[in-house]
């Protein structure tokens, strides 16, 4: 099972924006993600068109099953 963090933000213009973790540890509590996410925006090192990640807008673990029915 393929598993992703999506973690989206909006920036200090209202765009939106996301960034995508593949493979998550488990068990990663609201509070973890919250506060990595408040980091990244305090770190200014992420920017969309020149404008700096402003706010948190959501944060989800998405779980995928892929099934290989033909491989080459």
């Amino acid at each position: 099972m393929a598993k992703t963090l999506q973690l989206s933000f909006t920036t200090a213009e209202g765009k939106q924006t996301s960034l995508t973790v593949d493979e998550p540890k488990d068990g990663l509590t609201p509070a973890e993600v919250e506060a990595a996410m408040q980091q990244i925006i305090n770190s200014g090192v992420f920017e969309v068109d020149g404008s700096p990640l402003e706010s948190i807008k959501s944060a989800r673990i998405v779980e995928r099953i892929v099934t290989e029915l033909v491989k080459a």
